[in-house]
């Protein structure tokens, strides 16, 4: 097994990285600890001193309202949402002053799923975080609790971070945690566990050695670390899952003469980014599943989905909608935009394209899926439900 640092090093000049912080590392029971944010400024503003474009995704804010709503760790969604609405004013605060130390001006952009499903509104994020960028601004993302409801939400900040490595072209995503890494067993069962400093792909096997469990303070654990890695992964982009209470982990993570945290290798060939939009950024609004040749076609030949090969459609999407494509046990294999409203999928389903035409009176294609709209699916990874 390659050194984590021979691997870092073979992913060339860095440019830009997003460094998403969990709140086990910005906060307490006590709510924010501001010495470790002060920390962390300070580290983060020798990356930028050291040319790279830095975006930092965070977490941290219901983390830091709780404390001054009083009570424990807000369960419903309306008090999640008010302890955000008064954590996130603090915890930007904070922000604000330990980088304004440091000489550093910082922007913040909330956003939520919605946000970045939306293709017009995915690019206007983009370019907001790139002329941050070009000012010299440090751009600080966040979900937007205070109004996101279920339906609305990334999930965990590890999921949304690795939706931002992408939408800036990261070649690097950094997940600080309360963790060292992955380790080859459970550390607090086995202290004798070897930390794993490199991994080449994340499939059934390494997610079966992630806990489901998260911290007292975040929602996500070494189980959506891993989720995010993947995602990122096929972005081709490289992550690392690292402790970021130990002062210096940053600088170690680039330092090629130490070994820090674990290192999830870049996919070899990656997707383009619109297409990783398409896979992980939208969230389904129906499904069609298909039949063994045209899970086939799909799968081995590159082919787009013609309505020939569809035998049910599920749900209420548009044209233009992300749907699911099925094979015939009902597994989830391919994300595409449909051509074809629910409606009239299911008119055309299982009907030669040359029909479409006579049976719509109208034709926008001859594909109910484009391949060039359509992104294949690693059955390994949990993917999201479908919105039906």
């Amino acid at each position: 097994m390659a050194t984590g640092k021979a691997s870092i090093a073979a992913l060339g000049r860095l440019r830009r990285v997003v460094v998403k912080i969990g709140s086990s590392v910005l906060a307490n029971e006590e709510g924010l600890a501001s010495d470790e944010l002060a920390r962390l400024a300070g580290e983060i503003g020798r990356l930028k001193d050291n040319g790279l474009d830095v975006t930092i995704v965070t977490s941290g804010a219901i983390a830091a309202g709780r404390t001054v709503l009083g009570g424990g760790r807000p369960r419903t969604i309306p008090e999640r949402q008010a302890a955000a609405g008064v954590g996130q004013i603090r915890l930007m605060a904070e922000y604000d002053r330990a980088f304004s130390a440091q000489g550093i001006t910082v922007a913040q952009i909330l956003l939520d799923a919605e946000d970045l499903a939306s293709r017009h509104r995915y690019l206007n994020a983009e370019h907001a975080i790139f002329a941050l960028h070009r000012g010299g601004v440090l751009p600080i993302v966040n979900e937007n609790d205070s109004v996101a409801v279920d339906e609305l939400k990334f999930g965990d900040n590890d999921n949304l971070s690795a939706l931002v490595a992408s939408l800036v072209g990261a070649d690097l995503l950094i997940l600080l945690s309360d963790v060292p890494g992955l380790f080859e067993a459970d550390p607090r069962v086995e202290p004798s566990a070897a930390l794993i400093p490199v991994l080449s792909k994340i499939d059934a096997k390494v997610f079966a050695r992630a806990g489901d469990d998260a911290g007292a303070l975040g929602t996500g654990g070494m189980r959506s670390k891993l989720q995010a890695a993947k995602k990122a992964a096929s972005a081709g982009i490289a992550t690392i899952i690292a402790d970021g209470r130990t002062p210096g982990t940053l600088a170690r993570v680039l330092d090629l003469n130490h070994d820090e945290g674990t290192l999830v290798l870049p996919s070899a060939d990656p997707v383009a980014r619109r297409k990783h939009w398409i896979a992980f950024s939208v969230k389904p609004r129906g499904s069609v599943q298909c039949d063994a040749g045209a899970t086939t076609a799909v799968r081995q030949r590159g082919r787009s989905l013609l309505p020939s090969g569809v035998t049910t459609v599920e749900g209420r999407f548009r044209s233009g909608d992300c749907i699911s494509l099925l094979d015939a046990s009902g597994k989830e294999f391919a994300r595409g935009l449909a051509a074809y409203g629910a409606e009239e999928a299911s008119r055309i389903a299982g009907k030669r394209s040359q029909q479409v035409g006579e049976i719509l009176g109208y034709e926008l294609g001859a594909e109910l899926v484009h391949r060039n709209d359509l992104v294949l699916l690693d059955t390994d990874a949990p993917v999201r439900e479908t919105e039906h």
